[in-house]
């Protein structure tokens, strides 16, 4: 079974602090999918609670901080990360209890964030007043921050309208403190899609064919999911990202066409030997 998909055994922790997709194709569930597809072992801190499906967001329900930081608490103190990986901490307590809680139980550890802060219908995912929590919290301490253009835009506070000023918001963005940018152009027109990675020692373009499709649902989260196993199981960073883009453009041209929104992708097209056997 291991050999069909290419993996020795599980390999890499990933914790994931998350908010939870009930309609299943992003959030806690697409990154517990994303993370096991690619031979990892996820652990998770529930940060919130959504009633949604491929149409939307219809509601938020808040975890009671305490236990956000327990969640974490009981696992690293148990089961140990190899990497962290952030996702929907929708207010400035949650971002606050999240940074806290790994800095005393597994400092040091790499953290890929992903700033959750607009649903794909729409819905506001983080509180305004939060962004410069989110900023000097989390992103100070990242090793790699994967925004996509309106979130890039929000979080440098220029406009971005193609790969050069891309450059220059990631520039803004690795000021902040975290060791590695990754501007996401998905929302950029054009027949491709170019996706830019910025450190302290130089900059690389990922390119690839842009696929007309409905069909991507929980991308971010994946992507960044996908990543955060990389660097769990010791790859380098441009190979990780260059694995997760892979396994997100091979996820969205099988996706399963569910739901009549934006519909999610085939987080298992890596077991599908398997599943013909």
């Amino acid at each position: 079974m291991e050999e069909a998909i290419g993996l020795s055994s599980m390999n890499g922790r990933v914790l994931i602090c998350a908010g939870s997709d009930s309609g299943g194709g992003a959030g806690i569930q697409a990154d517990i999918k994303t993370v096991t597809a690619l031979g990892g072992f996820a652990a998770t801190t529930i940060t919130a609670l959504t009633a949604q499906n491929t149409k939307g967001v219809f509601s938020v329900y808040d975890i009671p901080i305490n236990f956000i930081k327990e969640q974490a608490r009981v696992v690293l103190q148990d089961l140990g990360a190899d990497c962290v990986k952030t996702g929907m901490l929708h207010n400035a307590d949650v971002i606050k209890a999240v940074a806290e809680t790994l800095e005393t139980e597994v400092p040091g550890a790499p953290l890929v964030v992903d700033p959750v802060m607009v649903a794909k219908g729409g819905h506001q995912l983080l509180e305004p007043t939060a962004l410069d929590i989110l900023k000097s919290e989390l992103i100070i301490k990242a090793t790699l921050i994967t925004p996509n253009v309106p979130e890039a835009e929000l979080l440098s506070g220029m406009v971005i309208e193609n790969v050069d000023s891309m450059r220059s918001a990631a520039e803004i963005l690795l000021a902040l403190g975290p060791r590695a940018v990754l501007i996401k152009g998905g929302h950029l027109a054009g027949e491709s899609l170019t996706d830019l990675l910025v450190t302290e020692s130089g900059e690389r373009t990922y390119s690839g064919p842009r696929l007309d499709t409905r069909n991507t649902h929980g991308t971010g989260c994946t992507l960044a999911s996908a990543i955060a196993t990389g660097l769990a199981q010791k790859y380098e960073l441009e190979n990780a990202i260059e694995r997760a883009r892979n396994y997100v453009f091979n996820a969205i041209l099988s996706a399963p066409g569910l739901g009549s929104g934006h519909g999610p992708l085939n987080h298992a097209h890596t077991m599908q030997a398997i599943v013909d056997n």
